[in-house]
């Protein structure tokens, strides 16, 4: 296909997102004759309505692809409209055009029937979608597949070894380097030992991988693999600009822990701080030109121990569950969900504090920096923040999981000693827990900033009375 207006969205569950029209979009629905109206004229819910609205025979302004958990599918909507356009099988059969019972795809699938669809990424060039892949993972399994956006299908399935709930992915570099795995939850390694659980913290192992992505024809390669401590992966990002050749990725559980009969929650949350891992990606390159790495299941494993400079700790709020980087690549953005504010890290600072080995600690090999001498703010945006996008003039988007709404903040720089709270300067509430958000070409280096999808994790409140579904 042509290079279209594209929107990259997640997904953790079989549900549609709302859409969500924002003040930044600055753009007044019209008033139409007829509409329902309220105390004090056209309903909110009306104006909103009519703000998406596509007439028949025009055409969206942009396809939504968003994830569809336990289908292991891809869904395809149009932005405003929010009408469905295609479904895309990848992980799992789909009887309807006969994917998964043809030959060359039941290859593709292998011995699996089923997958979960999360976090979809498209290739891109200098920073920009490009139109020409769309990657995304498989939680269930170690797996990653890349469908091409010439045709909406499925070409390559590839399954990771030593990845264990491939859930921080798919993130991409400006230009289709690579394309990022993690194991969510760490388990004993080598993959396919045991140990017990209460020997976790110090049997367990995560890993976190970049799949190398070929610029003529998108086909995926194992690049490398790098062993990190048991902590539980989440989602990342990947850097452009002065950020370009670093990778990020939240992770919580950093206690280690295991209480027998104790709930994961309370077990990894003991700490006041948790992190964002940043991995260097060139150096892990030289490490694997070097021959610094074992091989082990068949991937090529770096050992941050043996290999110093490829992977850094930044310290960030408990319960991280989302970073990512601003379109002008400087500001990292992290969220604690137990903690009411999202946090700005300045990759400027970040190097300097490298440059200086300005570290707190070292933990399993990998040096921790010093939180104070890399943020730039901690931003007061509310209560269960989660991920972040961005609409390319200066401000950005947080999904508040607990509050149930989107707080619109600005983006540094700040007035020195200045209160954080001004700099939140608008919050619009959902019909549900929020999660996932997505703007358009949110994740690029120059977001359109026209719409805000926000993804529904949970449903309350608007259900019919008709009892339950199951006795």
């Amino acid at each position: 296909m042509n290079k279209r207006n594209i929107l990259r969205a997640t997904l953790a569950l079989l549900v549609i997102g709302l859409f969500v029209g924002l003040a930044a979009c600055g753009k007044k629905p019209p008033q139409r004759r007829g509409a329902r109206a309220g105390a004090g004229g056209t309903s909110d819910l009306a104006n909103a309505a009519l703000a998406t609205y596509v007439a028949p025979g025009d055409l969206d302004e942009y396809y939504l692809f968003y994830s569809g958990g336990h289908s292991g599918q891809i869904f395809v909507a149009g932005i405003p409209s929010m009408r469905h356009i295609a479904t895309i099988p990848v992980f799992s059969p789909y009887p309807g055009t006969g994917y998964g019972f043809d030959d060359e795809t039941k290859e593709m699938l292998g011995e699996y029937t089923w997958g979960d669809s999360h976090h979809p990424g498209f290739s891109e060039t200098n920073g920009e979608y490009d139109g020409r892949w769309l990657f995304i993972n498989d939680n269930a399994q170690g797996r990653l597949a890349r469908i091409s956006l010439r045709d909406f299908k499925t070409k390559q399935i590839i399954t990771i070894p030593n990845i264990s709930a491939n859930h921080g992915s798919s993130f991409v570099t400006p230009n289709s380097e690579y394309v990022t795995m993690a194991t969510r939850m760490s388990v004993p390694f080598p993959e396919g030992t045991y140990a017990d659980v209460t020997e976790y913290a110090t049997e367990y192992q995560g890993i976190v991988a970049g799949i190398k992505i070929d610029p003529d024809d998108g086909n995926l390669t194992l690049g490398w693999e790098i062993l990190v401590p048991p902590f539980n992966y989440d989602l990342g990002d990947a850097g452009k600009g002065p950020s370009d050749g670093f990778l990020f990725w939240t992770c919580y559980n950093s206690e280690r822990e295991f209480i027998e009969g104790g709930k994961l929650e309370v077990t990894a949350s003991q700490k006041d701080k948790d992190y964002i891992l940043m991995v260097d990606y060139r150096e892990a390159d030289k490490a694997i030109a070097a021959g610094s790495f074992k091989t082990i299941k068949g991937a090529p494993v770096i050992f941050p121990q043996e290999t110093a400079g490829v992977a850094y700790f930044i310290p960030l709020a408990k319960s991280p569950h989302g970073v990512d980087v601003s379109p002008s690549g400087r500001w990292i953005v992290g969220s604690g969900k137990l903690s009411p504010t999202t946090t700005v890290f300045d990759m400027e600072k970040i190097k300097a504090a490298i440059a200086a080995k300005d570290f707190e600690e070292t933990i399993d090999g990998i040096p921790v920096l010093t939180y104070n001498s890399v943020r730039e703010a901690e931003i007061p945006v509310g209560l269960g923040p989660l991920h972040t996008q961005f609409d390319g003039k200066g401000y950005a988007y947080t999904s508040l999981f607990v509050e149930s709404a989107v707080a619109k903040w600005k983006l540094p720089p700040y007035d020195a000693g200045a209160d954080m709270n001004q700099y939140v300067v608008d919050k619009l509430p959902v019909a549900y827990n929020i999660g996932h958000l997505v703007a358009a070409e949110g994740d690029s280096m120059n977001p359109d900033g026209n719409y805000l999808v926000a993804l529904n994790k949970l449903s309350k409140g608007r259900h019919l009375s008709v009892g339950p579904s199951i006795p």
